[in-house]
């Protein structure tokens, strides 16, 4: 993904937020406005330069359908979202045997 997208999940790579898995929940002129549904609510999205945060190949086709058509979205739907991002794969953690 060349740019970030609305309800694509991008990685901050500049200020207080750097590392943090954002989801983008709109853009234009070169930034993005990014919530993270904990301390970055929707409903007051942090607004970054294009080139401080990272595109990633992950992004929510239903938080994106939902944000483009004005449907509600909540906090804790980001929150899932970016939560299975960094816990692992899809949502699934990876069980490990105790032995």
């Amino acid at each position: 993904m060349a740019e970030a997208e609305v309800g694509s999940a991008v990685i901050s790579k500049a200020g207080r937020d750097k590392g943090s898995w954002l989801l983008v929940v709109g853009a234009e002129d070169g930034y993005v406005y990014l919530a993270d549904g904990g301390a970055r609510k929707l409903i007051r999205p942090k607004k970054k330069k294009l080139t401080h945060v990272q595109p990633t190949n992950h992004a929510s086709d239903d938080i994106k359908g939902r944000l483009e058509s004005g449907l509600y979205v909540s906090d804790a739907d980001i929150r899932k979202f970016l939560s299975a991002l960094e816990g692992g794969t899809d949502g699934v953690q990876e069980r490990r045997d105790r032995s």
